[in-house]
């Protein structure tokens, strides 16, 4: 944008427009303002002092609408201290009449490079925060909603988190999502797997070692601690932490002070603890396999991740997302999966939870077609086999309508692990309409009650 009309100002969008740039001007100040509103420019060129014009006031309103504008102000001689404060104000260069063109151009090739780089990067931050405030992962299920309002709610915080579920429920994920929400975000996100560990390596990847400290250790090394200060640490699978490691780790969450092995000096660290596990910490408490005070210490908040078997409802979603991942991965142009294999999917246990489901479905597509959609005979074996006949859980030649009706309100409140409210938007009913029909077919709940 160039102001105002003049003999140079033609001059300089004569330039422009050879150089490549769309350039947009205006006479007068109002016009300019309407120009910064409706299109959104990445640059701006305006005369600091005109009859028509206030230099500082647009490049103010300019900047509230992009903050990053390429805005270059120009003046007489007598004008630099006005320039200056322009500068001040976020403008990004002030030049003196008469104008070098080829200056002008230099300044804007690095202002508006610098505006492409400040969007690509806010971009990528936008896309990071969408991918790892769900973990990674899109779910649906009432479970996870509940799960990613605790996620959010503890992620302002400092307190440690211990996260329960089995394996390949996703425990890692919530971890990065609670990091990735926190005002540590910036900083380091360092995990450990301690059950991965001997029992002689935990202590040194934890507090780190000085030279000579055991055989092997030829030069001093950082344990996750120190890699992890300012940051966020992540300890997956804590219940498998030998007792004497478990002292020191306590002393190190509750004072943030440690030692490295084979060494006397104390080490000060600010680190974020998230502790995750497989096992009941409880009960190795009660049998004294497990020290109470760190089991306490790591349980400030809890947070449970369910069974796959639990949320049946997201697998369709993580389906679709699995199959377009691995589909891209592999350069095949498959559009999703046949709804019968759907069927016998969503009926199989997944003992090995969310992780055993993405390893089917990366195995499915790449042995699979290449194009179109995947089918029942792509499920691995083992799978087909334990799911039940789909064709003959609901159907049988001579039931009544009223035996079809409760058979197909059964099995879908299994499926959904007896979720009412699920279980009637999956049927396509009122939930009062769900209720009077479980009390006219005398059902019981998956609870062990009647109806409620």
């Amino acid at each position: 944008m160039v102001l105002p009309e003049s003999g140079p100002t033609k001059d300089l969008v004569a330039f422009l427009d050879r150089e490549g740039f769309e350039v947009m001007w205006a006479r007068e100040g109002q016009t300019g303002y309407e120009i910064i509103d409706t299109e959104a420019p990445d640059a701006l060129i305006a005369d600091l002092r005109d009859s028509r014009i206030d230099g500082l006031r647009l490049l103010q309103v300019s900047r509230q609408r992009n903050p990053e504008i390429c805005a270059i102000l120009v003046g007489g001689p007598a004008e630099i201290e006005l320039g200056v404060e322009a500068m001040r104000m976020g403008a990004y260069d002030f030049q003196v009449q008469p104008l070098n063109l080829a200056k002008v151009r230099a300044v804007l090739d690095r202002g508006v490079s610098h505006q492409r780089l400040v969007g690509e990067v806010t971009s990528l931050q936008r896309r990071l925060e969408e991918r790892f405030r769900l973990g990674g992962i899109e779910r649906r299920s009432s479970r996870w909603q509940r799960i990613y309002s605790q996620i959010e709610q503890v992620a302002k915080s400092k307190a440690s988190v211990l996260i329960t579920g089995e394996t390949g429920t996703g425990k890692g994920e919530v971890a990065k999502a609670i990091h990735q929400q926190s005002r540590r975000r910036e900083n380091a996100f360092v995990e450990i797997n301690c059950g991965a560990l001997p029992e002689g390596i935990v202590e040194s990847e934890l507090f780190g070692h000085e030279k000579g400290a055991f055989t092997g250790a030829a030069t001093a090394r950082k344990g996750r601690f120190e890699m992890a200060d300012q940051g966020t640490l992540f300890l997956d699978e804590v219940g498998d932490l030998p007792l004497a490691t478990q002292v020191k780790l306590l002393r190190a969450i509750q004072n943030g002070e440690f030692e490295r092995v084979g060494g006397t000096q104390t080490r000060k660290v600010d680190v974020r603890i998230i502790a995750a596990t497989n096992r009941n910490l409880e009960e190795m408490v009660e049998r004294g396999t497990y020290r109470a005070d760190l089991f306490y210490r790591l349980q400030v908040v809890a947070i449970e991740v369910p069974p796959l078997r639990e949320c049946r409802d997201d697998i369709p979603v993580l389906v679709d997302m699995f199959i377009h991942q691995f589909a891209r991965e592999n350069a095949v142009q498959l559009t999703g999966l046949a709804p019968e294999a759907l069927d016998v999917l969503m009926a199989y246990e997944w003992p090995g939870n969310v992780r055993e489901l993405k390893n089917c479905i990366e195995g499915m597509v790449v042995m699979g077609p290449r194009q179109g959609l995947l089918k029942v005979g792509d499920i691995p074996r083992h799978i087909r086999k334990k799911a039940p006949e789909m064709s003959g859980l609901l159907f049988r030649p001579g039931m009544s309508l009223d035996e079809l009706e409760r058979a197909a309100i059964e099995e879908t409140l299994k499926a959904v692990n007896h979720d009412r409210r699920q279980a009637a938007r999956l049927l396509g009913i009122g939930l009062s309409t769900l209720y009077r029909k479980e009390k006219q077919y005398g059902m019981r709940t998956g609870d062990g009650g009647p109806p409620r």
